[in-house]
C-alpha cells in the first residue's frame, strides 16, 4: 500500500492545536506523532501550513439525475475537494426525485463511478411512499429527507396525518426542510397583489418570513418529541428557532439536532441590493438580527453543525425576475475558506469551527471512522495555506454552472491540498480527476 508521510503539519483536530507529523498507509491513519520516519512514504513537508479533518457537508444538492445542465456528481464533487469538502450527503429532488429503492441505488451508482468526494444520498418522503422509506438501511444510507416546504414534484408533505405516519414509524434520522407553506402562499398572494412581476427581491425574507420557518420548525420538533424521532433540522435562518435546541446535554444524546448554513451566516438583507438573485435561497437571508442569532448559537452549541446547502442553477435561470428565478446557489469550493474567514473576524474559533464542519456531522450521522484526525481513521485531510489568500473569479470557479455569490472577493487563507481515502485528489490548483471517493457507512439505529 503507498504511503504518505505528512510532517511538521500543525494539526487542529478534538479542541487542540498542535504541531505533529501523520503517516498514512493506504486509506487510513497509521500513525500520529511527531518525528515520525518511513524510508518507503512519499514525505510532504507541511511546516507552517493547517491541517484539518476534511468538512461533511451534510447537506448538498448535486442535480443528478435528471438536472445536469447545473451540475453533476463528477463536476460537484471536483469543486467540493478543491474546497476541502471530502464528504457530502446529497438530497433526493433530482429528476426523478430519489423515492424509491431502486432510483436511490441508482444514485449511488452514479456517484460509485464518479464521484471524487465520499458520498451518502438521502431517501425522499413523500405523502404515499411510507413503506419505501421504511425499507432503507440505516447503516447504508445518512438519513430520510423531509420536505415541510418547498419543493418540486411529489416532495412537499405538508399533510400532518402524512406527517405523523413518517415520524411515528421511521427509526433513523429524518432531516428537515421546515417552512410553513400556507403562510408563504399568504404572503406571496399580497405582495404580489401590491407589487406584481416588478416583486423586489428584498422582500423575500418577508415573504418566507421567520414566522413560517418557526411554525413548521416548531412542528417538526413537537413531531419528534412526541414519538422519540431521532431529528435533524436543516439550514435555520431566523433567531425565533432558536429556542427549540438544547445545549445542555452532549450531542451524542441529542435526538433533536440543528444545521446552520453557509450563507445565513455570511450574507443578509443589507446584500440584496448587491447580490439580488444570486442570494435567493429558501429559506432566505435575513435580517442581520437574524444572523447574529445563529452565530450566538452555533458558538452556544444550540446549533451542531455547518453545511453548504449547496444547489446550483445556471447564471441565466438566477437572472430572472423574482418569481422565475430558481432558490440555490453553489457553495461547495468556498465554503471552509469562508468559515476560517470569519475564524479571523472572531466570528468562531478555529476549534469550534473544525468541530461544526467535520467532527459533529460525524458525530450527528453516526459516520463509521471519519470525522477526525485519528489514528485507524480514513485520511480524509486538508491543508490549509494562512499565508497565500485566495481570489475568487470565472478563472478558478470549478462549478459547472460557472458562477458564485463570493466572485470578486479575496479570502485570508487557501486550500493547499486535499486528501480522500488517503489519496491526493488536490492540490496547488489542481484536481486529481482518476481517484473516488467511497461509499460512507454509518453505525446505524
Amino acid at each position: 500500500m503507498a504511503k504518505i508521510l505528512l510532517k511538521n503539519a500543525t494539526i487542529v483536530n478534538e479542541g487542540e492545536k498542535f504541531t505533529s507529523d501523520v503517516l498514512i498507509v493506504g486509506e487510513r491513519i497509521e500513525k500520529i506523532a511527531k518525528n515520525i520516519s518511513d524510508d518507503q512514504a512519499e514525505i510532504i513537508d507541511l511546516k507552517g501550513k493547517l491541517l484539518i479533518p476534511g468538512m461533511i457537508d451534510d447537506q448538498v444538492h448535486f442535480r443528478e439525475p435528471g438536472l445536469t445542465h447545473k451540475g453533476n456528481i463528477f463536476t460537484e464533487s471536483r469543486a467540493a475537494v478543491a474546497g476541502g469538502i471530502t464528504s457530502f450527503m446529497e438530497m433526493p429532488n433530482t429528476n426523478p426525485n430519489a423515492v424509491t429503492q431502486e432510483i436511490l441505488a441508482d444514485k449511488y451508482t452514479i456517484a460509485s463511478k464518479t464521484s471524487i468526494a465520499n458520498y451518502s444520498f438521502f431517501m425522499g418522503a413523500t405523502n404515499d411512499n411510507i413503506e419505501e422509506v421504511l425499507k432503507t438501511d440505516s447503516k447504508n444510507v445518512c438519513g430520510i429527507k423531509v420536505f415541510m416546504g418547498s419543493s418540486t414534484g411529489n416532495m412537499l408533505v405538508d399533510n400532518e396525518e402524512t406527517l405523523t405516519g413518517i415520524f411515528s414509524k421511521c427509526d433513523m434520522l429524518i432531516a428537515t426542510h421546515c417552512e410553513d407553506e400556507a403562510t408563504i402562499r399568504k404572503n406571496l398572494a399580497d405582495y404580489e397583489a401590491k407589487y406584481g412581476e416588478d416583486m423586489p427581491i428584498k422582500y423575500h425574507p418577508e415573504i418566507r418570513s421567520d414566522k413560517a420557518c418557526y411554525l413548521s420548525s416548531s412542528m417538526a420538533a413537537n413531531l419528534a418529541k412526541k414519538y422519540d424521532t431521532r431529528l435533524h433540522i436543516l439550514h435555520l435562518s431566523s433567531a425565533m428557532e432558536m429556542d427549540l435546541f438544547r445545549n445542555d446535554i452532549p450531542l451524542e444524546e441529542k435526538k433533536i439536532t440543528a444545521e446552520a448554513c453557509i450563507h445565513h451566516l455570511w450574507f443578509s438583507d443589507a446584500d440584496y441590493e448587491e447580490k439580488g438573485t444570486l442570494i435567493k435561497w429558501n429559506p432566505a437571508v435575513k435580517k442581520q438580527s437574524d444572523q447574529d442569532a445563529i452565530w450566538a448559537e452555533l458558538n452556544d452549541d444550540r446549533i451542531d453543525i455547518l453545511a453548504t446547502d449547496h444547489a446550483p442553477h445556471t447564471i441565466e435561470e438566477k437572472q430572472n425576475n423574482y418569481f422565475n428565478a430558481p432558490s440555490g446557489g453553489p457553495l461547495v469550493q468556498h465554503a471552509v475558506l469562508a468559515i476560517l474567514e470569519k475564524v479571523k473576524e472572531g466570528k468562531i474559533s478555529l476549534e469550534k469551527a473544525v468541530s461544526k464542519m467535520s467532527h459533529a456531522p460525524a458525530v450527528c450521522f453516526k459516520l463509521n471512522d471519519r470525522g477526525y484526525i485519528r489514528e485507524g481513521y480514513y485520511a480524509d485531510l486538508v491543508v490549509v495555506d494562512e499565508a497565500k489568500p485566495y481570489h475568487v473569479d470565472k478563472s478558478n470557479i470549478l462549478y459547472k454552472c460557472g458562477w458564485s455569490p463570493f466572485e470578486g472577493f479575496t479570502f485570508s487563507n487557501s486550500i493547499d491540498k486535499t486528501f480522500v481515502n488517503g489519496q491526493l485528489v488536490y492540490s496547488n490548483g489542481q484536481v486529481n480527476e482518476g481517484t473516488n471517493g467511497l461509499r460512507m457507512t454509518f453505525q446505524g439505529y
